[in-house]
């Protein structure tokens, strides 16, 4: 028998939720656990949240930080994106912005750290903003939520996957002899192909018991801490020509060749390469019932991934900005590689020094694994996300997405997240402004996912939030405010025209796409979903 637990029909077994466990401390990671000497205590709060457990509880906190922190992938946003920074603002904007972002950030992934101490189930999200909405508002701040989050972590997916099938594309084209010495380019129907290549892998991986999703994600963290250490070093000694250090730091670059010459509208529309970047940390919550200890290790798994990016991204922009010498050729689409920014900043360095660009292609291939771990971790958050929404029946075909096989794996999450990921991507080759829109809610639509619990966090449950063992304090409702407004204020700037004049072509369709996927969501709650979906359900019987 299904029982509720975001309206009045919470079983006497279950515990109100507002109640802290048992030796739980507040102010810290800190408990007495001698109380519950017999059972994890992230499976003891799971079971207090109404829910079995279904998926094999083991991953260490590493293994938790690991699949957060090759998500953020910093070689994967930044390589990907630098062009973005290096147009709008050029080394100021990557620079500086970097760490605006990153701050900024910080506060964010602290409110849901916290939040998820108390909360830690594979729901996330929306499973926060059902217990802190009330009963009234629960299943439609779950329902918002949890839409939100997922078609955000899709458009994720399809995003780093066609840049890993963009870049492979670039990395071919070079070692044929580049752009202007007649290398293969490949049309757009081969980097679709090579697209759903790789999500065809990566759906394979992910249908591994998840012991062994663990060791890759260990392997793919340690990949991206000592690729981003090799390269930030071996980019700038290579270069026959460097920046000054007055260059990296105070150029700023107005030549960006579509009608913006303000400063700070250049500046915050280069924070898009940083907050791109920083984003996807919210995989630590969707992990948490696979992770010993969760509501402990789930939240440090949130923030040391942020913060260990924030000081190895800093470091890997410096080392390849040190390279840095003539923007205007390095974004031009008649360079080697095709405009691709840093995989002609890396073939040129090692071209200049010793006549050949092969150790610049090889670089490239380190980047090319990092965005290959980064996809694959994506499909693994997006899979325990998908299972924990059709578990409380938000789904079409929930039963179905909810099945999980004898390695105790969301098997047909993980194929149908790849499944729409590939759908999304299609849409490049229609029009590549379809599909920009399509990947721009992989930063405003997850951003907008990670906002709504925390606004209820610091409103409608201010006086009756109760911490797990990571608590904020009273710090935590400042920290909240200051989450929010960080996030109202990237989803207008990252909704600005991008070029002048505007027009079909330069128009930024980002608020369309966000607009258009609240309106899908919205029509489905009101026609359909407002009478049968109540939120997060208990699945233990008796």
């Amino acid at each position: 028998m299904e029982r509720y637990l975001c309206n009045r029909k919470v079983p006497h077994s279950i515990r109100t939720l507002q109640q802290p466990l048992k030796g739980e401390v507040m102010g810290g990671f800190t408990g007495d656990q001698s109380l519950v000497p017999s059972i994890d205590s992230g499976q003891a709060r799971l079971k207090e949240l109404g829910y079995k457990q279904e998926l094999k509880r083991d991953l260490s906190v590493f293994s938790n930080f690991a699949i957060s922190f090759s998500i953020i992938s910093v070689l994967t946003g930044i390589t990907t994106t630098y062009n973005t920074g290096l147009r709008f603002g050029g080394t100021v904007t990557l620079v500086y912005g970097w760490f605006v972002a990153g701050f900024f950030t910080m506060f964010v992934g602290l409110s849901m750290a916290e939040i998820c101490s108390s909360y830690p189930t594979s729901g996330g999200l929306y499973y926060w903003s059902a217990m802190l909405a009330g009963p009234r508002w629960a299943p439609l701040a779950s329902w918002l939520t949890g839409w939100f989050n997922i078609v955000g972590q899709w458009a994720v997916t399809a995003s780093v996957d066609f840049s890993l099938a963009q870049l492979i594309q670039v990395i071919v084209l070079l070692s044929t002899g580049g752009k202007n010495g007649g290398g293969y380019e490949g049309s757009d129907y081969v980097v679709i192909a090579i697209h759903g290549g790789i999500l065809f892998i990566h759906a394979l991986l992910n249908s591994l018991p998840i012991s062994v999703l663990s060791f890759i994600g260990q392997l793919a963290a340690l990949w991206n801490l000592l690729g981003v250490l090799v390269l930030m070093i071996l980019i700038p000694l290579v270069s026959t020509e460097r920046a000054t250090t007055k260059f990296v730091f105070t150029n700023f670059n107005t030549d960006n060749g579509l009608g913006i010459t303000s400063y700070a509208y250049i500046f915050v529309l280069g924070l898009l390469m940083s907050q791109y970047t920083i984003t996807g940390y919210d995989a630590s919550a969707h992990m948490t019932e696979e992770t010993i200890d969760a509501d402990k290790n789930g939240p440090r798994g949130i923030i040391s991934a942020i913060g260990i990016s924030i000081l190895f991204g800093w470091g890997y922009i410096l080392g390849v900005t040190y390279a840095v010498t003539d923007i205007p050729y390095l974004l031009s689409e008649t360079n080697n590689s095709g405009g691709y920014a840093i995989a002609e900043i890396f073939y040129l360095a090692f071209k200049s020094r010793f006549g050949s660009g092969t150790g610049g292609i090889v670089c490239l291939g380190i980047v090319a694994v990092a965005v290959f771990f980064c996809g694959m971790s994506s499909v693994t958050s997006n899979s325990r996300m998908a299972y924990a929404f059709s578990r409380d029946g938000a789904m079409p075909l929930s039963p179905l997405w909810h099945k999980v096989n004898s390695r105790e794996v969301p098997i047909n999450a993980v194929w149908l997240s790849v499944s729409i990921s590939f759908c999304m991507a299609l849409t490049s080759l229609g029009s590549i402004v379809a599909f920009q829109a399509m990947v721009s809610i992989a930063t405003i639509g997850l951003y907008i996912a990670y906002a709504i619990p925390i606004l209820l966090r610091v409103t409608l449950s201010r006086n009756t939030f109760v911490a797990g063992p990571f608590s904020l304090g009273r710090y935590g409702v400042v920290v909240g405010w200051v989450a929010v407004l960080w996030v109202a204020t990237i989803s207008v700037l990252f909704s600005l025209p991008v070029a002048y004049p505007i027009s079909a072509e330069t128009l930024n369709y980002t608020p369309v796409a966000v607009a258009g996927v609240l309106a899908i969501i919205l029509s489905y709650w009101f026609l359909s979903a407002r009478h049968w979906f109540t939120g997060p359900v208990s699945n233990i019987l008796g």
